[in-house]
Order: structure tokens, then sequence, then C-alpha cells
């Protein structure tokens, strides 16, 4: 097994091809420089963050501490980290085509997809 070190890390692109298929320049979440910082600093960032690595420089010890929110974010790969993890990270939107039927809450108490909901309605 190759020994991971931080040159390595670092020449090798990053990229994310189930949140971002066609790139991080293409999605309209990043500027240019955060896309480009992204995709030449997240497979290091993201080896450090995992515990793949050890930090060996002070570079790599912002990044760490930019990840875990311990200070805010300096450079712009720590920015366009954080925006990263912000935007995979984010709830999912559900869709009123959805499948399931969502179960709704009426004065503290909960209906699920079984209960019958009666529905009064004032004629005129």
């Amino acid at each position: 097994m190759t020994k991971l070190t931080r040159e390595s890390l670092v020449s090798r692109l990053f990229n994310d091809p189930k949140n971002y298929p066609y790139g991080f320049s293409r999605s309209g979440d990043f500027s240019i420089n955060e896309s480009k910082a992204l995709s030449q600093y997240g497979v290091l960032i993201a080896a450090l963050v995992d515990g793949e690595i050890s930090p060996s420089t002070p570079e790599d010890e912002n990044f760490l501490a930019a990840a875990f929110g311990k200070q805010d974010p300096q450079s712009i790969a720590e920015k366009a980290w954080v925006k990263y993890q912000k935007r995979i990270n984010r709830p999912k939107m559900g869709s009123i085509y959805g499948s399931h039927k969502a179960s709704i809450e009426i004065d503290g108490e909960s209906t699920g997809e079984d209960d019958d909901i009666s529905i009064e309605l004032d004629e005129e």
C-alpha cells in the first residue's frame, strides 16, 4: 500500500461526481477561485479531516481548524471547503410528488399513513 504524503494528495484533483457531476466550476455554487482551490486542495483536506494523514504544516492545521469550526476560514481553500460541506450536508427538500404519505400533526397528535382524516367544509 502506498504511503500517503502531502505532496501526493495536493497533486491529485478533487471531484465529487455524486453531488457535482459537472464539476464545481459549472455548478453555480462556487466562484472560479473557490472551485480551483477546492479542486486543488480538496483531496488533502478530506484526508486530513478523515485522519488518513496527520497535519505536517501550519497550513494543514488551519485547514483542520476551519473544517471543524474551531476558527473562521481564512484562505480561499478553507472557505471553499466549509462552503462545500454546507452544500452537500444541507437537508434535502421534499417533493409534492413523493410516493410516501406524510404524517400530519394536529393538536399534538400525529396522524400516520393509516389514519383517516375527516375534513369538515362549511357549505354556503
